[in-house]
């Protein structure tokens, strides 16, 4: 679950700040916090350890308590503030990757206040990228590009391409193309469609992997990566890494998932043998693990109904991998 920090300066600001954790609860781990003297210290481990800040009190509190610790909009955690009286939400910092937007509008909605965004695509109705990327767990290739795009929606139409199903209206500002001087792409893979391309990858791809006995995370690194590089995929879009469960205490293969920050999946060989569809069979891995392939029925299984595998068993140096991409669609509403 996400961590929140509701910090409020009187008895006032108190009583309003438990309604405000209240209104978080849903989502977020919500403290409360009551600075005495040293706001600025508490500032920077909250600032570190918390996904969200609500500062119940004035804006220049805010600003002067957040200010040595701003880094990035990739990673700096929402800031909001809220008046003593709950009459307005201010979303004052990570408005879209940080959420501070969608959160002003959920809090205010809850404390029957107003919410004030001043993000330019929000407040001229277009497009937002950078916080529809964030809110769907995509990662954003290039931040400048991003910039950019979000500079460029507010004068014109820009492109955008998918890889993936496209389903309900596009948003405003954007058009279904394939071409032009910049677009963006939601893809798995590292092609560029347009001249200059702003690519969003989402975690859709789910690797199998098979391994000799105590092979080193370095060895499938780089025979996952070949791979991946051959089929010209992101290593971003990888959502799992996944194996019989014979490999669960394999530390290659765990501290590879780790790396990549993906959750392993470990399966038995009856699950595994049971997954629909047309696998390479080996007799030699059927008599070992009791099941005839790892790492195709693997990826197919961590995918889920309706996936399709798209690299089939590839094998080198006692590392075999496959890649299945999950029925995933796009939605803008």
């Amino acid at each position: 679950m996400k961590k929140a920090a509701v910090l409020s300066f009187s008895e006032r600001g108190k009583a309003l700040a438990q309604r405000i954790a209240q209104v978080l609860a849903a989502e977020y781990d919500a403290c409360l916090v009551e600075p005495r003297g040293g706001l600025q210290d508490a500032t920077g481990k909250l600032f570190e350890t918390c996904d969200a800040l609500v500062f119940v009190g004035a804006c220049g509190i805010a600003v002067r308590a957040v200010a040595p610790f701003v880094v990035s909009k990739t990673s700096d955690p929402a800031v909001l503030v809220v008046d003593e009286r709950g009459r307005h939400v201010i979303s004052l910092l990570s408005g879209h990757i940080g959420g501070a937007n969608e959160l002003a509008i959920r809090i205010a909605t809850g404390i029957g206040a107003d919410p004030v965004i001043t993000t330019a695509t929000d407040v001229n109705g277009r497009f937002s990228v950078d916080a529809w990327a964030a809110r769907n767990g995509m990662a954003i290739d290039s931040m400048e590009l991003a910039k950019l795009f979000s500079a460029e929606i507010l004068k014109r139409d820009l492109p955008l391409a998918s890889d993936l199903p496209v389903e309900g209206k596009l948003p405003a500002g954007v058009i279904a193309a394939q071409t032009g001087d910049l677009g963006a792409f939601v893809s798995y893979k590292t092609t560029e469609p347009f001249v200059r391309t702003l690519r969003l990858i989402p975690k859709c791809l789910h690797l199998g992997i098979g391994c000799r006995r105590g092979t080193e995370q370095a060895l499938i690194a780089k025979v996952v990566r070949k791979t991946l590089d051959d089929h010209s995929i992101d290593p971003r879009a990888v959502a799992d890494v996944s194996s019989i469960d014979v490999k669960a205490d394999e530390a290659g293969l765990l501290g590879f998932a780790n790396a990549l920050g993906v959750p392993a999946r470990f399966y038995g060989a009856q699950q595994l043998q049971a997954v629909q569809g047309d696998f390479s069979s080996s007799a030699f891995v059927q008599n070992i693990v009791g099941v005839d392939n790892v790492c195709e029925r693997a990826a197919m299984l961590s995918a889920g109904d309706g996936a399709a595998l798209i690299i089939h068993k590839t094998a080198a140096s006692g590392v075999t991998v496959a890649a299945a991409l999950d029925n995933r669609r796009i939605r803008f509403e």
